[in-house]
């Protein structure tokens, strides 16, 4: 890190300089300014937003990461330029492929089929009774009452919750693999239990317009002059921040709000979790019957690369170009025989049931980083203050989510609300009780 800088003459053209232009960094800077704080935001690349990113392909819009939300998630109702965000929801549940048949599993129409001339449900009636009475139970649950409880890893916890084997099978263990990016499920037993009660209260669902709709609405929202792209960081102290051309930046705070990586690297000592590649594949097929139901499809067999796919643009019409559908899929770790496609395309026409010949391979990403891992035991709330001027926030705080990465934002800011707010200000901490 810098020595603290030494210019005394020197205003500080911010209070607070945020590094990183993801969600938790613009996020951050929408809770420091509306706490009265002058705020600045670095990012190195041309662009907002990090790793949720949309590129525009030939009339497609296509997500670089898998960008799965929720409509229960509360931090994206505590951003004010978040609360209007159109979100496409997802179908109730999912649907479920075992064994050559499609099921809907947590619909409360029912379990019907999507994609399969058999239908047949999961498991007996009062196994599916059991599974909806547990996932209530679990929606009523009050969130310190889940991270009580005792932890292990997600895989053992499952087995202890009340739910049938066949259940955790056939639904549970392919949809938190999914929501998780967690194939063998050694993530916490806590986030396990927290996505899982996310999941019971609303409907998933993707930002409306591709993932770079939510940070480009945090961007757009910000007083013009807010955010400097192109702008890297390279060395920071609780008053300054050094960027790689040599120009030395005074504030009063820092708040650093990059990937695990990065901010190590500005802040010696902060530990690099472990990761979980996660592969996103895009292909372009005829808008044909079965690519109209919006619903997540989960593979409870694991015989092919794919985790889990949807119609994205069925989901979300503004994906794709009038006359042809977009189909998102995930491989969680690296592609399977580098970047050909056949044997994804293969496993698709298991999933969908459907012939894939004629589909076109529109963009294959992978990310070696994509998703913090959360191995227990994890802590939940990792601190975001350093010291006194010098923060940090991102989902490696907390939980690797979009939910998680906007509420370390929130708790990052209040600390530096406490330590630098102006004087009279509720969150200031000499005016605290």
């Amino acid at each position: 890190m810098l020595a603290p800088a030494r210019r005394q003459g020197a205003a500080a053209a911010a209070d607070v300089i945020v590094i990183g232009a993801g969600l938790a960094g613009l996020a951050a800077a929408h809770h420091l300014i509306d706490g009265g704080l002058r705020v600045t935001v670095l990012e190195g690349a041309d662009r907002v937003g990090g790793r949720m990113a949309t590129d525009s392909v030939a009339g497609f819009r296509l997500d670089r990461s898998p960008a799965l939300l929720n409509t229960s998630y509360p931090a994206l109702g505590h951003c004010s330029a978040l609360r209007g965000l159109p979100l496409a929801p997802v179908a109730p549940g999912a649907v479920v492929r075992a064994a050559g048949r499609g099921y809907r599993v947590g619909d409360p129409r029912g379990a019907r089929a999507a994609f399969s001339p058999v239908r047949a449900p999961i498991g007996s009636t009062l196994e599916r009774a059991r599974l909806g009475a547990t996932l209530s139970r679990l929606a009523a649950t009050p969130v310190p009452r889940l991270v009580a409880r005792p932890e292990t890893t997600a895989a053992l916890a499952l087995g202890l919750r009340g739910f049938a084997p066949r259940t955790v099978e056939g639904f549970l263990r392919p949809l938190l693999a999914a929501l998780l990016c967690d194939p063998e499920l050694v993530t916490s037993s806590r986030v396990a239990d927290l996505v899982l009660r996310g999941f019971a209260r609303g409907r998933t669902c993707l930002p409306a317009g591709g993932a770079a709709s939510l940070p480009r609405a945090l961007a757009s929202a910000l007083p013009p002059g807010t955010v400097r792209l192109g702008t890297r960081a390279a060395r920071v102290a609780v008053n300054a921040v050094l960027t790689e051309d040599g120009t030395e930046l005074p504030c009063r705070g820092v708040l650093v709000a990059t990937d695990a990586r990065s901010a190590a690297a500005l802040l010696p000592g902060l530990r690099i979790p472990a990761f979980h590649q996660v592969t996103v594949i895009h292909h372009a097929a005829p808008s044909a019957p079965p690519l109209r139901e919006p619903a997540l499809v989960l593979d409870a067999d694991r015989t092919g690369p794919v985790s889990h796919t949807l119609p994205a643009s069925a989901v979300d019409p503004t994906r794709a170009p009038a006359g042809l559908a977009l189909v998102t899929s995930v491989v969680l770790g690296p592609p399977p025989d580098g970047d050909d496609d056949k044997a994804i395309r293969a496993h698709l026409a298991e999933l969908y049931d459907t012939s894939t010949d004629g589909w076109e391979l529109l963009a294959l990403h992978t990310d070696a980083q994509a998703v913090p891992a959360m191995p227990a035991p994890h802590d939940l709330r990792r601190p975001v203050r350093l010291l006194s001027g010098l923060y940090v926030c991102g989902g490696h705080r907390g939980t690797s989510t979009v939910q998680g990465a906007l509420h370390s934002a929130g708790r990052a800011a209040a600390a530096a609300l406490r330590d630098l707010a102006p004087a009279g200000h509720p969150g200031r901490r000499d005016n605290a009780a």
